[in-house]
């Protein structure tokens, strides 16, 4: 990996980590594109520097960090998706990611989920509720399955909010919230098992995707909060579709 190839994939992975659009899939698409292989480094990499995009969160959210009720809550949506990523962890790095047939049809299906459940929350008119231990609860297991690449860890937390009555800002800013404990585990736990490829002569490559998806995030994360106060999320829903069918012929 060059340097300019981890400023893309740290810039992919700022503008993508908070869409509801898939960063998994966008880093594992770009590094097709750029050549890469899926090899152990590059996996590693790819979620090494989700740690930038999630600094991002903590510097403009830090406050809320503060907040002993709300951290159990995060705590309680955190759980699931922390079992199923101990239990399923060699499956999802020797056979899930680094996978761009699962990847596509992932985004495809996603896609056409996004667009299903916006019409179907428009003919609800669901009432705004508060964040309750069980609505976190509820939002962890949706985010579970955001193991798959291409689900998006955001889409699944946002749309399992909306589902359950949250609000559109106020389940987008725990989606936020939600990602630190989450990318925080998930790549402290892959660094613990693979520390001997990052910390050697490849760490400038990760310390400019890390500053790269810092700065980036920064801005991405100000843009959806802006996009949601004004649309519903059914233009990321059909560049999802479109995305796929393209990748269908680039990728596979």
């Amino acid at each position: 990996m060059l340097w300019f190839e981890a400023i893309i994939l740290g810039a992919v992975e700022g503008i993508t980590e908070f869409l509801p659009i898939s960063s998994t899939a966008h880093l594992m698409f770009t590094a097709t594109v750029l050549g890469l292989p899926q090899s152990d480094f590059v996996k590693s990499f790819e979620i090494a520097i989700q740690l930038g995009a999630i600094l991002a969160v903590v510097v403009l959210y830090w406050k809320a960090f503060l907040d002993i009720e709300l951290l159990k809550k995060l705590f309680v949506a955190f759980l699931p998706t922390a079992l199923v990523g101990l239990l399923l962890y060699p499956f999802i790095k020797g056979s899930l990611l680094g996978n761009n047939n699962i990847a596509v049809l992932a985004v495809l299906v996603g896609g056409i989920a996004l667009i299903a459940f916006e019409y179907w929350y428009k003919q609800k008119k669901i009432k705004d509720r508060p964040i309750s231990y069980g609505v976190a609860l509820f939002v962890g297991l949706a985010q579970s399955v955001a193991i798959i690449p291409g689900v998006s860890r955001s889409a699944a937390t946002i749309l399992g909010g909306l589902a359950a009555g949250v609000s559109r800002e106020k389940i987008v800013e725990f989606s936020f919230l939600l990602a630190v404990p989450t990318m925080i585990a998930a790549t402290g736990y892959d660094l613990t098992k693979n520390s001997d490829l990052l910390f050697t002569s490849n760490a400038p490559l990760l310390l400019i995707g890390f500053i790269t998806s810092f700065l980036v995030a920064l801005i991405a994360i100000r843009f959806l909060l802006s996009f949601v106060r004004r649309y519903d999320f059914t233009p990321f829903g059909v560049y999802r579709v479109l995305l796929a069918l393209l990748l269908v012929f680039i990728v596979l």
